[in-house]
């Protein structure tokens, strides 16, 4: 499983996802970093078989009406800050919504 975190999501969560196993890339490393378009993450991340990590519901409303990006996992936060904390997701404060399309 390999995932594609967005910009709204601190860096440092890839480093939490690599350490349980998780491959994971930032939207910071793409050439245009974090003012890369959606579509533009939604296509390289169809393109490379990518899940897209985000809280950005634009994605969440693309998923549900055009089927892209294929795969996404919606975090929804509450009111946490963009910051190291909000990265450590602790369970009590974090709820989670896998929305998963098959491309078959």
């Amino acid at each position: 499983m390999k995932l594609i975190v967005d910009a709204q999501l601190p860096v440092k969560l890839c480093e939490i996802l690599e350490q349980i196993g998780l491959e994971s890339i930032h939207v910071d490393n793409l050439p245009k970093g974090d003012e890369t378009p959606d579509v533009e993450i939604t296509e390289y991340a169809d393109l490379e078989n990518l899940i897209v990590v985000t809280k950005d519901f634009d994605f969440y409303h693309s998923n549900m009406t055009l089927g892209k990006p294929k795969k996404l996992f919606l975090i929804t936060t509450g009111n946490l800050k963009n910051s190291l904390s909000s990265a450590r997701c602790e369970a009590k404060r974090v709820r989670t919504t896998r929305i998963e399309t098959d491309s078959s």
